[in-house]
């Protein structure tokens, strides 16, 4: 069984009531209640738990890390950072969500500014599925739409997907590639843009799917780990050395 962490500022839910009362137990709570009802081993960690609930016990027994910020990507240690990043280069599977697109570690892995344009007006946003035959997108119709939805659009600067599975239409007329599949070193790195906190979005069966079936095919695959470095031939070798 994989086991999932799902992390969140835990910030939002503490300040505004309107995102107290969507989310009750938290947007991690709320994530982790459907991964569980899937099947999944879900354990949550949020910002102010020390080391950021992200313990090396606690990563490298995390099989998918789920991620969610927005008001604190500040505050979130370089040294933690460091460690999730050299778990997903090792093959831990890596979900960013939403605002996650300004994280310390999602900025790392991409190596740009991630940077977008965005509007809170509460619009309509369609997202069109645009790889109907791959995983995440599996049980999904033509399109999820959500009645209010915050606009990101384009140019959004991250380095070329490996795979776009959604592009997002918003009724403002922007568009956005709002999920994006990424390999980083053995790691697999899925970005899905909806789940602004002032809005019940983590409460739709579509949305729950993808990110479900997301966890499920970002799960580190069964085999041995690469070996680097300095490596002994496999065959006899007939060259002289240093020629």
């Amino acid at each position: 069984m994989a086991r999932i962490t799902v992390w969140n500022e835990n910030r939002h839910e503490k300040i505004n009531p309107l995102v107290g009362q969507i989310y009750p137990q938290g947007i991690h709570g709320a994530i982790a209640q459907f991964l569980t009802e899937a099947g999944f081993e879900t354990g949550t960690a949020t910002l102010d738990e020390a080391e950021h609930g992200l313990t090396d016990e606690v990563l490298h027994s995390t099989d998918v890390l789920v991620w969610w910020g927005h008001l604190a990507h500040g505050e979130v240690s370089d040294e933690i950072v460091r460690k999730v990043q050299q778990r997903v280069l090792d093959g831990m599977g890596l979900i960013v969500l939403h605002s996650g697109h300004f994280s310390k570690i999602f900025k790392l892995l991409m190596g740009t500014s991630c940077d977008l344009k965005w509007r809170e007006a509460g619009e309509k946003e369609r997202l069109w599925v645009i790889a109907p035959s791959h995983p995440i997108a599996e049980g999904i119709g033509e399109y999820i739409q959500l009645e209010e939805e915050e606009m990101y659009g384009e140019h959004f600067d991250i380095p070329a997907p490996d795979e776009v599975i959604f592009t997002s239409w918003f009724e403002g007329g922007e568009v956005f590639r709002s999920g994006c599949t990424f390999i980083r070193g053995n790691g697999k790195v899925f970005y899905f843009r909806p789940g602004h906190e002032t809005y019940p979005t983590y409460h739709n069966a579509d949305i729950q799917r993808v990110i479900t079936n997301a966890v499920k095919w970002a799960q580190p695959v069964g085999r041995q780990r690469p070996v680097y470095g300095n490596a002994q031939p496999l065959e006899r070798l007939t060259a002289k050395a240093g020629v």
